[in-house]
């Protein structure tokens, strides 16, 4: 099976990724799918008020 995912190590104070943990595990969610989630508001909110985004 291919994984079309790509990887990124992302370092956060242990605070902010526990918090984060609550949140997810309080939405049904792992801290993974989570952050995935708010990339993808902020992606979203970031469009509405510049336009779309070019990729190359």
């Amino acid at each position: 099976m291919e994984n079309n995912m790509a990887r990124f190590t992302l370092r956060v104070p242990q605070s902010l990724l526990d918090e984060i943990g609550y949140i997810a595990e309080y939405e049904g969610r792992t801290k993974n799918k989570e952050i995935e989630q708010l990339i993808k508001k902020r992606i979203a909110d970031f469009k509405r008020e510049h336009g779309e985004i070019e990729k190359e």
